[in-house]
C-alpha cells in the first residue's frame, strides 16, 4: 500500500502565525506584566535622571499594595488633564499610605509624628503642607527633587486605581543599570 504524502505547511502561513502570536504576546506582556518607561523631567533627581529608561512591573500590586518608599508610575488625577489631550504618566515616591498622617514642616516630611530620614532627596522641602490623613485607597507621592516636583503637595492624593506599576529596573544608561529599590 503506498504511503500518503505528508502535507507540507505553507511557510507564509507559518510566518504570519508566528508574527501574530508575537504581537499578541508583546501587547499582553506590556499591558499586564511590564513595560518600559523613560524619565522626562528632573522631578525624581538624584534617584532618577532625565532620560533614564526603566522597566515598570505591573504584577506585584495585584497581590500587595504599594509600600512606603516605593517608586510608582501612575496616571495623574483627571483634574490635571485637559479633555481630549493625551495624559502622560507620572513617576514619584510613595511617602504616605492609607491612614497615615503626613505633614511637611521646617524642611522635614513627618509621617505619623516621626520625621522621615531621606538621604536620597535632592534637598529638603521649602514648603509647608498638612497635616492631613490619607484616605482609604489613596497614596501621597512626592518627587525626590522635592522643590521641583509637581506632586501630592500640589494636587492631592493618587487614587489606587490610577497606579500603573512599580519602577523595578533601570536599563539605560548602561553605567547606571540596576534594580530600583525603595531606599
Amino acid at each position: 500500500m503506498p504511503k500518503k504524502p505528508i502535507a507540507q505547511p505553507n511557510p507564509w502561513i507559518e510566518g504570519l502565525q508566528t508574527i501574530g502570536l508575537s504581537v499578541v504576546l508583546a501587547l499582553g506582556i506590556r499591558h499586564f506584566v511590564a513595560e518600559a518607561r523613560y524619565i522626562p523631567s528632573g522631578s525624581m533627581e538624584p534617584t532618577l535622571q532625565v532620560r533614564d529608561r526603566l522597566v515598570i512591573e505591573k504584577i506585584s500590586y495585584h497581590f500587595n499594595p504599594p509600600q512606603h518608599g516605593d517608586i510608582i508610575v501612575f496616571w495623574p488625577p483627571e483634574s490635571l488633564t485637559i479633555p481630549g489631550q493625551r495624559r502622560d504618566a507620572y513617576i514619584k515616591r510613595v511617602v504616605g499610605i492609607p491612614g497615615d498622617v503626613i505633614e511637611v514642616r521646617d524642611g522635614d516630611v513627618i509621617r505619623n509624628g516621626e520625621v522621615l530620614v531621606e538621604p536620597f532627596i535632592k534637598g529638603p522641602p521649602e514648603y509647608q503642607w498638612g497635616p492631613e490623613e490619607i484616605p482609604p485607597a489613596s497614596y501621597m507621592v512626592l518627587g525626590d527633587n522635592r522643590n521641583s516636583s509637581f506632586d501630592s503637595h500640589s494636587w492631592g492624593f493618587v487614587p489606587e486605581e490610577n497606579i500603573i506599576g512599580r519602577a523595578a529596573v533601570r536599563f539605560w544608561p548602561p553605567d547606571r543599570l540596576g534594580l530600583i529599590g525603595n531606599d
